[in-house]
């Protein structure tokens, strides 16, 4: 179409001159797709998971009911707010609660645990979370500090 070719009565054209314009149209169009997509994309493609969870910059959530406090301290005792439990006492208290909420508004339970626990044992307590129907779970961090190494 922007081609000036020979036709069949010597290089003359009937009716109209030869177009010597590109219809830019489409492009634009492709490119505004291209675009948006990339524009969507870009955020879920920048996702990392900082080393040094105990530490967090994040605001302190809101909360409409007092949350459950499970504490976990470097030689593995587990705390129910401030009563220490054994593992199987925990299991228990934790189907008492999950039985006892209402399910229009679940009960926000957080979990603290001492960096230098074994990942396991905070799993095996998340896991037993999940089991009873307590899924509403945050990991509590502290503020940074100064002197932290993780990045900002």
């Amino acid at each position: 179409m922007g081609m000036n070719t020979p036709s069949r009565n010597g290089g003359r054209t009937r009716g109209r001159p030869p177009m010597s314009e590109i219809n830019v149209t489409p492009f634009v169009d492709v490119m505004l797709v291209l675009l948006i997509i990339f524009m969507v994309t870009a955020p879920l493609l920048v996702a990392g998971v900082p080393v040094n969870l105990p530490e967090s910059r994040a605001n302190a959530l809101e909360q409409e009911q007092e949350p459950v406090q499970i504490s976990i301290d470097r030689d593995g005792r587990i705390y129910l707010g401030e009563e220490e439990l054994s593992r199987t006492a925990l299991i228990s208290r934790l189907g008492d609660i999950a039985a006892s909420q209402n399910p229009e508004n679940p009960r926000q339970i957080m979990l603290r645990g001492d960096t230098t626990l074994q990942y396991g044992l905070v799993m095996g307590v998340m896991g037993e979370l999940n089991r009873v129907g307590l899924n509403r779970l945050s990991l509590v961090t502290g503020p940074v500090t100064s002197g932290s190494s993780e990045a900002p």
